[in-house]
């Protein structure tokens, strides 16, 4: 019988795992109280249903964003782990099969379950995207306050005018509308450098996971195909045998060579490169153009005007934004909601998977493993 040479083994990190160190487990892989099975489509309508109905209006449509990737999450998780199970169904069918068949089924599993691999490690690169546009997602949240605060100020001052032209409350509230403006114009700025900074970083981290991964598993297809050229397929005629096989030691050195492949891989030698028009090099040189002559001379550098005038000691006097107690709760609310999800998603999947079986913490393939010789 022949032996599984499974890249489970031990072994070193890859080259693009030095040059780019692995980010921690994602944040949808803890916490379950039933593992990471979960419950699929309704834990997903759930989050995406809820999401934006709580804090304030600015920030409602990224904080549904946020939620509905972390059910793509979900979801990538669950194809990952049904990935590592197929591999390990198809090299128990291959056990019964002809010799060749049986050894290329066998090292076939264990390039799918390298794919599942891959996945399972995509979902944790994945995650560092989502966590950066949570973060805008709370400047936005921090932001509007000083816009409620302004826009009530001036609410006000409308209202009095209305209704006591000569009051003298109309010129406090309007000394205290200039500070609120300024607060605003600085909240604003906030908002606007962060949200370009973070959207940059956010989906930098996505496209160069999805670029790795991808082309990871595209070495493990070539390699699968070069498999499939072992199994012998000329037709025979009823009662002939076919000659024996021997192809262990080619099945052996293909696993092995994809395996280098993957280890050696790095970003630097990717195979496939988006390459730019002519044209679209040129509008895009001379946007990036447009864009270093105005940092360089000067412009678009905002002024810092939270320090202009110094805050009216009365009872309305204004606060920073990140201070308002509608931020701080919506902020400790939207911590709450990711800490307690997990386990509310568990407490629905009781209630439809009542005979849902422990999951195994080990990633055996169904055969005795041995690494592969360096």
């Amino acid at each position: 019988m022949h032996r599984t040479y499974s890249m489970r083994a031990s072994r070193a990190p890859t080259a693009s795992q030095i040059q780019n160190p692995p980010p921690p487990p994602s944040s949808t892989k803890s916490g379950r109280l039933f593992g990471r099975g979960g419950i699929g489509g309704l834990g997903h309508a759930l989050r995406r249903n809820a999401a934006g109905a709580f804090g304030p209006d600015l920030a409602k449509k990224l904080s549904q964003l946020v939620k509905m990737e972390k059910n793509v999450m979900r979801s990538l998780e669950m194809v990952a782990k049904e990935r590592m199970e197929v591999a390990q169904q198809l090299s128990l069918w291959g056990e019964a099969c002809d010799e060749d068949v049986s050894d290329v089924t066998d090292k076939l599993g264990v390039l799918l379950y390298e794919i599942g691999e891959l996945e399972d490690q995509y979902v944790d690169r994945y995650d560092q995207y989502r966590v950066t546009m949570k973060s805008i997602r709370n400047i936005e949240a921090s932001v509007q306050p000083s816009r409620d605060r302004k826009q009530k100020i001036t609410d006000q001052i409308a209202q009095l005018k209305y209704k006591e032209p000569n009051s003298p409350r109309i010129v406090v509230l309007e000394q205290e509308l200039v500070r609120a403006e300024a607060e605003s114009l600085v909240a604003e700025a906030q908002l606007s450098n962060i949200t370009r900074e973070k959207i940059k970083a956010a989906y930098t981290y996505q496209f160069d996971a999805l670029r790795e991964h991808c082309e990871k598993v595209a070495i493990i297809a070539g390699y699968g195909k070069h498999l499939l050229e072992l199994i012998d397929d000329t037709p025979v005629t009823p009662g002939e045998t076919r000659p024996a096989y021997d192809g262990y030691e080619a099945s052996k050195a293909i696993i092995q060579d994809c395996e280098d492949s993957l280890t050696n891989w790095v970003t630097q030698n990717a195979a496939v490169s988006a390459k730019l028009s002519t044209r679209s090099r040129t509008l895009s040189q001379r946007r990036r153009n447009n864009i270093k002559a105005r940092t360089e001379g000067g412009a678009g550098q905002g002024h810092d005007l939270s320090g202009q005038d110094a805050p009216l000691n009365d009872r309305d006097s204004w606060v920073p934004a990140n201070q308002h107690k509608e931020v701080a709760d919506y902020e400790v609310s939207e911590e709450e909601e990711d800490d307690d999800e997990d386990e509310e998603d568990d407490i629905h999947a009781s209630g439809s998977h009542s005979m849902l079986d422990g999951e195994s913490e080990q990633h055996q393939r169904g055969r005795n493993t041995e690494p592969v010789a360096a």
